[in-house]
This record gives C-alpha cells, sequence and structure tokens, in this order.
C-alpha cells in the first residue's frame, strides 16, 4: 500500500478546508476508486461537507456522509440517488464517503485528518483494503508527533511512503 504524507504549513492549516477540496478533487480525477475522508471533528465534517457541495460555482464534489459512529456500514439515506455513485454491496454509495470509520467492505483510497494510523479504523473482521492511504499533518504539536507515530508504525508494516510538505 502507497502512504503519501502531506505535512500543512500554517497557511494551509488555516485553509484546510479548500485544501482537502483540492485533494479530493485530485484524487477523482486520477482515480476510478472511491475515496473516504475519515474526519473525528464533527465540526470540520460539517463544515467539510458544506465545502464539498460548493466548491465552484460549475461543479461540486458528490459524497455522501456515513452516520454511524459505531463503526457499522450504515450510511446517510438521503444521499442515495446521487449521480455517479459507486455499488458497495447491496448499498449504492457516492464517489466520496465521510466519516469517523471505515466501513466493513471498503476498498479505495483513504484520506486521514485523524491523529490515527488508517489501521485503527479498520476492524478485525473487516474486508476494508484500502488501496492508497493521503495522510494530512497538521502544524500543531500533537499532529506533528502523531504523524511520526503514524510514519513509523507504516514503515514497520513495509508500507511505500512519500512525504510532500504543503
Amino acid at each position: 500500500m502507497k502512504i503519501s504524507f502531506y505535512v500543512l504549513s500554517e497557511n494551509k492549516a488555516q485553509e484546510i478546508l479548500g485544501f482537502i477540496c483540492q485533494l479530493t478533487q485530485t484524487a477523482l480525477n486520477k482515480s476510478t476508486q472511491s475515496l473516504l475522508i475519515l474526519i473525528e471533528d464533527e465540526a470540520l465534517l460539517s463544515s467539510l461537507d458544506e465545502a464539498l457541495w460548493a466548491q465552484d460555482s460549475t461543479s461540486f464534489i458528490p459524497h455522501q456522509r456515513l452516520v454511524d459512529a459505531s463503526k457499522n456500514t450504515d450510511v446517510d439515506t438521503t444521499a442515495d440517488t446521487i449521480p455517479n455513485t459507486i455499488n458497495t454491496g447491496n448499498q449504492s454509495l457516492a464517489p466520496v464517503l465521510l466519516g469517523n470509520h471505515m466501513p466493513a467492505d471498503f476498498k479505495g483510497i483513504v484520506l486521514n485528518t485523524t491523529i490515527h494510523p488508517v489501521n485503527s479504523f479498520m476492524a478485525v473482521t473487516s474486508n476494508a483494503q484500502p488501496t492508497r492511504v493521503l495522510e494530512l499533518i497538521k502544524p500543531d504539536a500533537l499532529s506533528v508527533q502523531e504523524g511520526r507515530n503514524k510514519y513509523k508504525a507504516y514503515q514497520q508494516l513495509g508500507y511505500e511512503l512519500t512525504h510532500f510538505k504543503v
């Protein structure tokens, strides 16, 4: 698995919604896989939900919020009619999913905004198989330290690691 770390400057951290939207659009343009954005901060989740719908005056990024915090695969059914959805099992999911957990059968790209490694969001009985992980590291001390811990953990698992300062 390929893991890319994006270490945000103070400037980018202040404009984190714009950066996440830009990175999301880039990932969608370069891949046919679905994208899961892991977010534990409810305020950031709500803001990103709005920002993705209004990314550009002539376009938007179709997405769907995962609604169950107890780590099962329930999704917000109000978004089931989004065009260009991805079919996962019996559910039709948007190309971009937002939530604080990983669906059991998720296969695709994960954009991780949390301080935890992606592996901690995968249940032991899960069939989830992320193909790529995009890690966002904010410039605060906790995020930087946890980013280092994630880097070491992924390195020990033998993943291919890249690092970008943005």
